[in-house]
């Protein structure tokens, strides 16, 4: 799947992206009752919501019975992927470890999560750069500044 198309899911579609990946397999009244604990979303925007992705190639819909059964045509994991990549492509690379360290800062992470990030790191820490260069044009940020 194209990349590009993950830097265009709305906050909303994302909503829904969770709950057909949760499922797997799931109906719009299944994903309206959960909704309904978060937001105030009529059953309208649901299909609404629902439509634009299948639109956008992200759900394939079929028919069973008298329902409308949604499954994911991409993975989550793919889809969180891509869309951190995104995000760090609108940051200057000399500032990538400032912002992954602002993610761990605000985030509520299990020991697991600590282990695994520990592990990751000392990983990175083999190769390692005395400093990592800017990625930016004169202007965008103070890098090229003297």
């Amino acid at each position: 799947m194209d990349a590009s198309v993950i830097e265009k899911i709305t906050d909303a579609e994302w909503e829904i992206m969770r709950i057909v990946w949760t499922k797997r397999k799931t109906t719009s009244s299944e994903i309206i009752d959960v909704l309904d604990h978060k937001t105030e979303w009529k059953p309208s925007t649901v299909k609404t919501l629902l439509a634009r992705l299948v639109e956008k190639g992200l759900l394939k819909t079929s028919k069973e019975g008298n329902k409308y059964i949604y499954t994911p045509l991409v993975e989550e994991n793919i889809s969180i992927k891509q869309a951190a990549e995104h995000l760090l492509t609108k940051v200057c690379n000399k500032k990538t470890g400032n912002l992954l360290e602002l993610i761990i800062a605000e985030r509520e992470l299990s020991f697991d999560d600590i282990d695994a990030i520990e592990a990751l790191l000392e990983e990175k820490r083999k190769t390692a750069v005395e400093s990592v260069p800017c990625n930016c044009v004169p202007g965008q940020c103070k890098c090229h500044e003297k």
